[in-house]
């Protein structure tokens, strides 16, 4: 007897998810984007990345799979035809989800919905650079605005999850909270102390000095201008101060200007090095001796974590998600924002104790690797997905 052939089991082609951004370029949000779509399983999910600006092409060649990316090219003020671009696109791409990341993607959530796109999260990822402590009345009436059309909310910390419950009246089960990971791989400690400087500019290569760096755009959110602040206070109260101590600032932006300038008027010019854009930042980390972190505000940063896992104690701003990273006396210290006194004296304090430097470092490495890896993750962000596309 000839039995009836069984249906082939066909399983479903990869889900294509839309992320929505402002612009695709260096940055820690970008960062994280990048390592995300990079590690999920390309048997599940597919991805084209919308920029509501424009992309860096340099910057688009960190992806490592194949990812579509488009430029919407918003125009200045009010660029309503950029709603209508949007939805088109969206129309033609057919996503399963739609990600928005951050208050200048938000407003995407309303042509993703009208373009019938039924699984839409948002991401908060830090604090506006206009609304440091979230209290303007405008952000907060947009996102209570647009609450109803995000189906699932990700922040990146628990600070901003309060936020997102207590001041935008999100419910608290339609938030997943995943902090960002680390790759530990590419970011691991300098095999032997002041062993990695080859990097540097020559004048700061030497075994002797305390490398001092940081990381990060140089935009006023990010206030690198208070860490040259700090440096110039550091070294004019340590004996043989413009011998012991470097200063290492990697990034660019619009304060780079003003940064030069105040270490050029302060006689600091031999002993600060303005390294600019860097495609080389795990070397450069293990370059360092101390990172610091002097930010006005932050979500979860992913300078942070990487510097960590490169095995180096920090010295951050106790803003935003700061304070879930870096555990004082453990593996750096939080100190106020736009301080440098407080920066310089804990600077001062691990130039005068290297035995509790190079504990915190070790403490900071063992860190990342029991609660910040990449690959936990992704594990979270696919689950969201994937409860999405069940649903």
């Amino acid at each position: 007897m000839i039995e009836p052939s069984r249906p082939r089991e066909v399983s479903a082609p990869p889900a294509l998810i839309a992320h929505i951004i402002y612009r695709l370029d260096v940055g820690g949000l970008e960062n994280g984007l990048v390592n995300l779509i990079n590690r999920l399983p390309p048997s599940r999910f597919r991805h084209a990345i919308l920029c509501v600006d424009d992309y860096d092409a340099v910057f688009r060649q960190r992806l490592q799979v194949p990812v579509e990316v488009y430029a919407l090219h918003k125009r200045a003020g009010q660029d309503l035809g950029l709603y209508v671009r949007l939805w088109r696109l969206l129309r033609r791409l057919r996503p399963a989800i739609v990600h928005t990341r951050n208050l200048s993607a938000l407003e995407s959530q309303l042509p993703a919905w009208l373009a019938g796109v039924r699984g839409r999260v948002h991401g908060e990822h830090g604090r506006d650079v206009h609304d440091l402590d979230n209290t303007r009345r405008k952000y907060r009436w947009l996102r209570r605005a647009f609450r109803p059309l995000v189906r699932r909310y990700i922040p990146l910390s628990r600070d901003l999850a309060s936020y997102l419950i207590d001041d935008i009246g999100v419910s608290p089960a339609r938030i997943s909270t995943i902090c960002n990971g680390v790759d530990l791989e590419r970011f691991h400690p300098c095999p032997a102390e002041r062993a990695c400087r080859a990097v540097l500019s020559p004048g700061f290569a030497g075994p002797e000095p305390l490398v001092i760096g940081t990381i990060g755009r140089l935009e006023r959110v990010k206030d690198q201008m208070t860490l040259a602040r700090a440096f110039a206070e550091l070294v004019a109260s340590e004996p043989d101060g413009a011998r012991r101590f470097r200063l290492v600032i990697v990034g660019d932006g619009s304060q780079r200007e003003a940064i030069a300038t105040f270490v050029r008027e302060s006689g600091l010019d031999a002993i600060v090095w303005m390294a600019g854009t860097r495609n080389d930042v795990p070397e450069c980390l293990r370059a360092f001796d101390v990172f610091v972190l002097p930010s006005l505000g932050e979500g979860i940063s992913n300078t942070i974590l990487e510097a960590m896992g490169s095995g180096l104690p920090v010295i951050a701003t106790a803003v935003g998600g700061n304070g879930e990273l870096v555990e004082p006396d453990v593996t750096g210290y939080l100190v106020p924002r736009a301080d440098p006194s407080a920066i310089a004296e804990r600077l001062r304090h691990y130039a005068r104790h290297p035995a509790v430097r190079a504990e915190h470092a070790r403490n900071a490495r063992r860190r990342t690797e029991r609660d910040f890896s990449l690959a936990g993750m992704v594990e979270r962000y696919a689950q969201v997905y994937a409860d999405l596309l069940d649903e």
